[in-house]
């Protein structure tokens, strides 16, 4: 029987060996305004119902090849969502309990009055029906304390990570992908995608029609389509999977289309509904808010560090001596940390923390910090203040309090005998403990005004020999072996070591 499917027509699938009564009860159910589909037998009902998707199918007891409890075991261990009635002229108590062990819906004796056929389909949709609400409630309540959380947070990665996973997991697809608008190209790219299968994540991705769905976008018509007609939407969808549903919907800042969440299925039975699709829009609308106040706050974040680092390196222009400081220190502090294998976030930090380690002494006077002879007393006593000066000077700026720790604290020494605080050993913050082997490696490495620069040999062997009292000694030992690691693998033409400082130096110019 060939036919096509209304978007809002419930489809029943007949799977009887009888075709007197296969005809009959597509005749009755096609006059209900059903979409029907007739089959011999359980076999070809499992290959129609991964062909297509159904809301109840009605199955003879006894068939060939496979019969109607086969079928309900199959349907369940395949995880298909659709409801299922039991016919049989050999009815009995036994085989009705079984029945409706394996899940069927209900169970109807032959010779049965079409009427009581319609009755106990159109009851069953109306319970699956009342059941969607209540998971669609559930979603909707969800998808609502989720979103609150995303407003909540000012990172665009976590932000963007809420969005996807929860998409994935409310709308129980294969796949999300959530594109945004490049603001200097004006074109959309992939910046988070997400499968539950790991097949998915190496098969090469879609190849969208964006002008497709964009158009459909700007007439305000929602994408949401099933089988061939979700494939206009694609120039070309990976070889040897079938898209079964698609929907995607825009993300909008200011009336603008900034982004869109697409989300697919490949499992065959498995298409999205309307109420899936509004959820998922209800979603991007909160999502394209915190996706600005993210944007924005990064933005600002941006501009404040620059500033601030600006007003670090201008201090250090003014000295020869301590030109281009704070951009070595961070290289040599992103060895040890990469080194230590720490996190990316991690490694993040003690950068920024290096590249701000000294901000304290725009307090100081210059005179100080380029005196060639040996500092007095007070001198010295000024000097140490710059700490604590750069802990009141990041304290305030929310965004940067994390680094305030390790600028606080470098130069405190493992046996206790540092300042501000005198810490000792694991006290110290490892941020901490990072920048003092990579600050004072650089200040032993470069001219200044009361000395010459010393070599890397002398300088690697006064590390090695403080570490344990001035230094933490895993410190030392993972910083001596990332540079000897630089020394070996370099390829010619590459930086040597004591070009890390020149080239530092030229950056921060």
């Amino acid at each position: 029987m060939e036919y096509s499917f209304h978007e809002e027509s419930c489809r029943v699938l007949v799977a009887d060996d009888e075709k007197v009564i296969r005809e009959i009860l597509s005749d009755f159910l096609t006059m209900e305004s059903f979409v029907v589909r007739t089959v011999e037998n359980g076999r070809e009902a499992i290959e129609e119902l991964e062909q297509r998707s159904y809301d109840l199918v009605i199955t003879d007891l006894k068939m060939p090849q496979m019969g109607g409890i086969e079928l309900l075991e199959e349907i369940n261990r395949r995880g298909l969502d659709v409801l299922t009635v039991i016919m049989t002229g050999f009815g009995t108590v036994e085989t009705a309990i079984e029945a409706m062990k394996k899940g069927a819906y209900d169970y109807i004796l032959k010779p049965f009055k079409v009427e009581e056929v319609i009755h106990i389909v159109q009851r069953g949709l109306e319970k699956q029906r009342l059941q969607q609400e209540n998971i669609q409630l559930r979603e909707a309540l969800s998808i609502y304390t989720l979103s609150e959380a995303m407003t909540k947070t000012l990172s665009l990665d976590n932000v963007l990570d809420i969005i996807v996973g929860t998409s994935l997991k409310e709308s129980r697809a294969d796949a999300v992908a959530l594109l945004l608008m490049n603001e200097n190209t004006h074109e959309f790219e992939t910046t988070l995608r997400r499968s539950t299968t790991e097949q998915e994540e190496q098969d090469e991705p879609e190849d969208l029609s964006i002008l497709k769905i964009i158009e459909h976008y700007r007439e305000d018509r929602p994408v949401l389509f099933h089988g061939t007609r979700a494939s206009r939407f694609f120039n070309r969808v990976p070889s040897g999977r079938q898209l079964v549903s698609f929907i995607s919907v825009p993300l909008k800042i200011r009336l603008e289309i900034v982004g869109m969440l697409n989300i697919y299925s490949y499992s065959r039975g498995h298409k999205f509904s309307e109420g899936q699709r509004k959820m998922l829009s209800i979603l991007a609308d909160r999502a394209s808010s915190a996706i600005d106040n993210a944007r924005l706050y990064q933005n600002l974040r941006n501009t404040f560090q620059q500033t601030i680092q600006g007003f670090a390196r201008a201090m250090e222009a003014n000295d020869l001596y301590t030109h281009g400081h704070s951009d070595r220190v961070m290289q040599y502090s992103r060895l040890i940390a990469e080194g230590l294998q720490l996190d990316k976030d991690q490694v993040r930090l003690i950068c920024t923390a290096a590249l701000m380690h000294d901000i304290g002494k725009i307090g100081i006077p210059l005179d100080a910090l380029k005196k060639p002879g040996k500092l007095t007393r007070e001198e010295y006593e000024l000097f140490k203040e710059h700490p604590d000066k750069g802990r009141r000077i990041l304290e305030p700026i929310d965004f940067l309090k994390d680094i305030v720790p390790a600028v606080y604290h470098h130069h405190e020494q493992y046996d206790g005998t540092g300042y501000p605080l005198g810490l000792s050993g694991e006290e110290i913050p490892l941020e901490a403990r990072i920048l003092a082997v990579a600050d004072t490696y650089d200040a032993m490495t470069t001219d200044r005004a009361y000395r010459a620069a010393l070599s890397y040999e002398i300088a690697i062997a006064e590390l090695r020999r403080c570490a344990g009292t001035q230094f933490d000694p895993r410190m030392v030992a993972v910083f001596v072996i990332e540079m000897e690691k630089k020394r070996l693998l370099r390829k010619p033409g590459e930086d040597t070591i004591e070009t890390i400082r020149d080239s530092a130096r030229e950056k921060s110019s």
